[in-house]
C-alpha cells in the first residue's frame, strides 16, 4: 500500500486537493444566502406582513404571545452556523495546500 501511494504520489494529493476544493466551493456557494428578492417574493411577503397584522389585532386580546424558541436555541442555531462555514474554509484551505504541495520540485 505504501509502494503504491509514492508510486502515484503527486496524482492522488492532486485529486484529493482538486476535489475538496470542489466540495468545499460548492458548500461554501450552495449555503450563502441570496442578496435580492424578486417582486413575487416582496409581493407574497407584503400580503403575509398584512395578514398577519389583521389577525393579531383580532386575536391580540385571546391570546399572549410566547416566543416560539429559547435564546438558547438561537445561540446554537448561530454557532452551528459558524462552525460550518469554518468547516468549509478549512477543507478549501487543505484542499489548496494539497494541490499546492503536490507541485512542489522534489529533490
Amino acid at each position: 500500500m505504501i509502494d503504491l501511494y509514492k508510486k502515484h504520489q503527486k496524482m492522488i494529493l492532486r485529486l484529493a486537493g482538486g476535489m475538496m476544493l470542489l466540495v468545499g466551493f460548492a458548500i461554501h456557494f450552495w449555503n450563502t444566502p441570496k442578496e435580492g428578492f424578486t417582486k413575487d417574493e416582496l409581493a407574497a411577503a407584503n400580503v403575509a406582513r398584512m395578514e398577519a397584522s389583521v389577525s393579531s389585532k383580532s386575536a391580540a386580546s385571546t391570546q399572549s404571545e410566547k416566543p416560539k424558541h429559547a435564546p438558547l436555541f438561537h445561540e446554537l442555531r448561530d454557532a452551528q452556523k459558524k462552525q460550518f462555514e469554518y468547516l468549509t474554509i478549512i477543507v478549501m484551505l487543505f484542499g489548496g495546500g494539497f494541490l499546492a504541495y503536490s507541485f512542489v520540485k522534489k529533490d
